[in-house]
């Protein structure tokens, strides 16, 4: 006869391991880096209103009408589902871990939150039929949360242990300068984005400023930013930085540069949709090589053992006086 398995047993039985929870974290950063550029698809597909309601599709319809803007609007919003199951799942897993560490739980938890305040801030833009600075918000939350993502991707591959800089402190500085200058230029670039052509919906308003005018303004700091990097990676190998910050540095500047390309061409061929959604993801990889880079600078050495304590013996002329550490007793002995 089989002995029945108490509800206790059951539900310490699922466990994960550190290195399934860190690709399960890597595809947190996957699935809400796609969710970005699915995001801007509708916008640039101008079916931000193919679903003219929140929560259901229209009226009481809650599938999308056989029709291509209601169908991509309809998709992003099953996107945004299946991507608040993904992040769920990566909390459970958090909870499952073992060891379970407190810090990933809370990045964890930081993902579900994240997702979960964008759904009424999607639904807030249908009702207010696009507002910009509302789309405006949307975007840049959700290089916020990914960001979330990129660390706890990061220090789940780490042990938990305290930061040490594996360069020095003005170098640190430097790259938290670039890291500030990469938020910078990605919100001008939603800047950009809010006063041109693709509004998501022709009825939709657009920002009260000169398309062209802030394109410059961003075109700028763009230069400044790729320049600051360039800088930076030099002054990184004359101090001799290791090869693997070194590394994402590089990669970090070709993202840059190759962005930089893009959002060029796209101007001056009048902001085509796909080169703009090309443009979108090139943002998002721009953000993420960022963030790596800076955290890259962090090492969290393994913790030393902790050594059992062992009992202690002091000898002070002819007395001996031996402790005890696990009776917690003294004895001295006399000897003549």
């Amino acid at each position: 006869m089989i002995d029945p398995i108490s509800i206790h047993q059951v539900r310490w039985s699922w466990w994960v391991s550190p290195n399934a929870f860190r690709r399960m974290a890597l595809g947190a950063v996957a699935a809400l880096s796609v969710i970005v550029v699915t995001g801007a698809a509708v916008r640039l597909t101008g079916s931000g209103l193919g679903c003219p309601d929140w929560p259901t599709c229209n009226g009481r319809q809650v599938v999308a009408a056989w029709a291509f803007n209601p169908i991509v609007e309809f998709g992003n919003r099953m996107v945004v589902t299946a991507v608040t199951i993904g992040v769920v799942l990566v909390l459970l897993a958090a909870l499952a871990r073992r060891p379970r560490r407190r810090d990933l739980v809370w990045l964890s938890m930081g993902l579900v939150l994240g997702v979960a305040a964008q759904i009424p801030l999607g639904g807030l833009l249908v009702l207010l039929k696009l507002a910009p600075p509302l789309v405006m918000a949307h975007f840049l939350f959700s290089l916020v949360v990914l960001g979330d993502a990129v660390v706890l991707h990061r220090r789940a591959g780490q042990p938990d242990s305290a930061p040490r800089p594996v360069v020095g402190r003005d170098l640190v500085r430097l790259s938290r300068l670039i890291l500030v200058m990469v938020a910078v230029v990605v919100s001008l670039g939603t800047a950009v984005t809010g006063s041109g052509p693709h509004a998501g919906d022709i009825h939709a308003k657009r920002l009260a400023i000169s398309f062209h005018g802030i394109a410059e303004v961003h075109s700028t700091a763009v230069m400044l930013l790729i320049g600051l990097t360039l800088a930076g990676l030099f002054a990184f190998h004359q101090a001799g930085a290791p090869a693997g910050v070194q590394r994402r540095g590089r990669i970090l500047l070709e993202v840059m540069a190759a962005q930089a390309v893009i959002g060029y061409v796209q101007y001056f061929t009048r902001v085509p949709a796909l080169l703009v959604g090309i443009h979108v993801a090139g943002a998002t990889a721009v953000w993420v090589a960022a963030l790596r880079f800076h955290l890259g600078l962090f090492a969290r050495p393994m913790p030393a053992p902790v050594a059992e304590e062992a009992p202690a013996a002091l000898a002070v002329g002819d007395d001996m006086l031996v402790l005890h550490s696990v009776e917690r007793e003294t004895l001295a002995t006399r000897h003549n």
